[in-house]
């Protein structure tokens, strides 16, 4: 019973990923949902400007801190393993719907593309940059990085595989193409407000922080491994005519 309990438990997680994660596309692309990131009447500069930052700081707290292995050590005291990814998705969510739900839009225009070549170019970078996020987490294991693999695993009485380091793919030439994906599709448009802008650029800051801390973490886990990685794998942008990651990596 408490293997079916966690199953559904991580679909409910697994589903509310999903739909924050569709929200979001729509939020930055101004695209489709009843709030975007420029929709809803403007308030006082400042004030918008901090309540933004407050709930672009509460997402990058919880996303970065809820990540790191030592606080996972502690978190496994209270919750079970099986479970640890899906409660970690399911505050991950709240956090983008609070973020959603209480964005102040600063309409103020920084820049508008109207040449329709140019602008078709910018959207279709946007929409490159979503399919590199989604695609990269099937690259290694979609289902268990949303918490799924665990509690079937739960459920079936199986013990999840140890950990392996592999680069497959885009990996190979880029150590961290979901945060690519997020930085093409978070810059990538063309109608560019403030409120965009502040969005794009605190997040930019918070990827190069928590990659920092990413790796770090990686580091520890895999050592000399990661090290050589690192050193063939450009870190966001893939860089011609650099040797890339090749079978000691897989």
């Amino acid at each position: 019973m408490a293997g079916l309990v966690a199953v559904i438990y991580g679909i409910v997680a697994y589903a509310s990923a999903l739909v924050a994660l569709l929200y979001l596309i729509g939020f930055v692309g101004n695209l489709v949902v009843p709030k975007s990131i420029d929709s809803g009447t403007a308030g006082p500069l400042l004030q918008s400007v901090i309540i933004n930052m407050a709930l672009i700081g509460l997402f990058s707290l919880q996303h970065s801190v809820m990540a790191r292995a030592g606080f996972k050590r502690w978190w496994t005291g209270f919750v079970p393993s099986s479970v640890e990814r899906s409660t970690y998705l399911l505050f991950t969510s709240l956090a983008l719907l609070i973020l959603y739900w209480q964005w102040q839009p600063i309409p103020a225009l920084v820049w508008a593309v109207h040449d329709p070549i140019a602008a078709a170019v910018l959207d279709g970078i946007f929409w490159l940059g979503w399919v590199v996020l989604v695609a990269s987490t099937f690259m290694l294991d979609h289902f268990e990085m949303f918490g799924l693999s665990q509690v079937f695993a739960r459920m079936f009485g199986k013990q999840p595989p140890e950990a392996k380091f592999r680069t497959p793919l885009l990996y190979r030439r880029v150590r961290h193409p979901i945060y690519l994906g997020v930085f093409l599709a978070v810059w990538a448009t063309p109608v560019m407000t403030v409120g965009h802008l502040l969005l794009a650029a605190v997040i930019t800051g918070y990827i190069l922080i928590g990659i920092q801390l990413e790796e770090r973490d990686l580091i520890r886990q895999f050592g000399d491994q990661y090290r050589r990685y690192r050193e063939r794998a450009a870190m966001l942008f893939p860089i011609p005519g650099r040797k890339f990651a090749g079978k000691d990596a897989e």
